[in-house]
């Protein structure tokens, strides 16, 4: 696993080769969709010791890292034939697979490059059931609420009428390895490090020496931007996280409702410090109440620039557990998580064709990814099969151009421009605004707020969707959204103008 480290104020962030989350101890003596990425394993490591006032005391119930392996026999890629492969997927991440998978059972030739193509996915997956009822992946979640609650503050509750689910990174990985074998996909483990590009085709150089040559390439590696290129200043939000799964005596969650948000700060009144830091850079609990014990508890900072540090997010978890009186017993796992959020584009178009983080397609006001990106490998992969076909036969330059058009297009792009609007007026609200934000959103018609959160709103739809917040909102909010929103929504124009032209 590479390490990327970004250091803003003296904050060290992990993020792995991936672009997800970071799992079990291995870093925890150093720090990290969240609305999109979530793991688990199973264990017993630690039972009857229960968290103290300290989040070091916390870390210490953490297990050793297991890596789990899908128990398959690999077709693996034969470097010796020489063989130019139509396709070439880099990283075996949901979305790589997914486009491998499609472009595979058309009749191309696909290689999927990854450095451990049988470990299962070490990040915990939460998702709205119809986003997966959507794309006939059902049979991939193996833990559903009817609902979802917010806890806008201790007064105010919001009960969101939208099933949720954790999606079974194994069954979702297997289903999908298991397809791709059957449709022929090659395998190759190891890094690709450097990408040659010629006129009909590109040649992968791999950490191992072997060489792949493909006439398509595809970057799925996540945040790492391995292949893809960008030319402007990176400079997104972070969305930072800390998560456990756990065995608890007890909590005080309805097991039949998914905990959304829980804005709540008065496990924080005994901390004057910590509760000041809170009410300028807010953080909510996630959870996911398996049973009246088994509980996955995740302390979230939805979007901040510079990104909060992990251990002041676990210091508040430790303060709110200990609040809410849930005493821990074991750790299966932890999950530290650092997600970028906004920031440009990718060069659009460039010879190597992305997906998922690299290609910027986190959204950029929740930090949501897996079922956006999962969706839009039809898209790519319909694209690669079209323009490789026959008729048009475009290689090389050409391709990609079409392809990229294809993944983003001029409605895709102006979506993520008002998407990058609501980041940047989210990155300037205090605890309170914050909690007014969000009790005028989720008292939205549901087309809004659903269509908001999975990227099924367009421009047009969106200004309604932004009128509409407006209507719901306080005088105080609607004061705020015009202060805090007037620059933001100045630079959106200018860029939707600039794109346009």
């Amino acid at each position: 696993m590479d390490i990327w480290f970004k250091t803003p104020n003296n904050l060290e962030f992990l993020q792995p080769f991936y672009g997800f989350s970071v799992k079990g101890s291995t870093f925890s003596s150093v720090k990290t969709q969240k609305f999109g990425f979530r793991n688990f394993f199973s264990g017993n490591w630690g039972r009857g010791v229960c968290v103290k006032a300290s989040s070091s005391t916390l870390l210490d119930l953490v297990p050793e890292t297991k890596k789990e392996n899908l128990d398959f026999e690999l077709p693996m890629y034969d470097p010796s034939k020489g063989v130019v492969v139509d396709l070439a997927v880099v990283g075996g991440g949901p979305a790589g697979l997914a486009v491998a998978q499609q472009v595979s059972e058309a009749g191309l030739s696909v290689c999927s490059i990854d450095p451990s193509p049988k470990l299962i996915w070490p990040n915990n997956y939460g998702v709205w059931v119809d986003e997966f009822e959507a794309m006939d992946l059902l049979d991939c979640l193996d833990a559903t609420w009817s609902g979802a609650v917010v806890y806008v503050d201790d007064d105010r509750t919001k009960n969101l009428d939208r099933p949720y689910g954790r999606v079974n990174r194994k069954q979702l990985k297997s289903k999908m390895m298991q397809k791709c074998i059957l449709n022929g996909v090659k395998f190759h483990q190891a890094k690709v490090i450097k990408a040659i590009h010629e006129e009909a085709k590109s040649m992968l150089i791999c950490s191992d020496g072997v060489t792949i040559q493909a006439k398509v390439v595809l970057d799925a590696t996540g945040f790492s931007r391995c292949l893809v290129q960008y030319d402007k200043p990176y400079n997104p939000g972070y969305q930072v996280a800390y998560g456990i799964l756990a065995e608890v005596e007890e909590h005080p969650f309805d097991t039949s409702k998914m905990l959304f948000m829980d804005w709540r700060d008065s496990h924080l009144n005994n901390s004057i410090e910590l509760k000041e830091r809170n009410r300028k850079v807010p953080t909510f609990l996630y959870a996911m109440p398996f049973s009246s014990n088994r509980i996955f508890l995740e302390e979230t900072s939805l979007v901040a620039r510079p990104g909060l540090r992990m251990d002041d997010i676990q210091e508040r978890m430790v303060a709110r557990l200990n609040h809410l009186g849930i005493k821990v017993k074991s750790i299966e796992e932890d999950e530290r998580c650092v997600i970028p959020m906004g920031g440009p584009l990718p060069v659009i178009p460039q010879r190597v064709v992305g997906i998922g983080g690299t290609a910027g397609m986190v959204h950029p006001s929740t930090g949501y990814m897996v079922a956006r990106t999962l969706a839009a490998a039809p898209v790519v992969a319909d694209a690669i099969i079209q323009y490789l076909g026959s008729e048009k036969n475009h290689l090389g330059d050409e391709l990609s151009t079409s392809v990229w058009k294809d993944l983003w297009p001029i409605e895709r792009r102006r979506q993520r421009e008002f998407f990058c609007f609501g980041m940047d007026i989210l990155l300037k609200l205090d605890l309170s605004a914050t909690r007014r934000f969000f009790d005028a959103f989720f008292d939205l018609e549901p087309r809004y707020w659903h269509g908001f959160l999975s990227s099924r709103l367009f421009l047009p739809e969106l200004m309604f969707f932004g009128l509409s917040l407006f209507s719901h909102a306080s005088n105080t909010s609607r004061i705020e959204i015009m202060t805090k929103g007037t620059l933001p929504l100045v630079t959106m124009i200018n860029n939707l103008l600039r794109d346009a032209e």
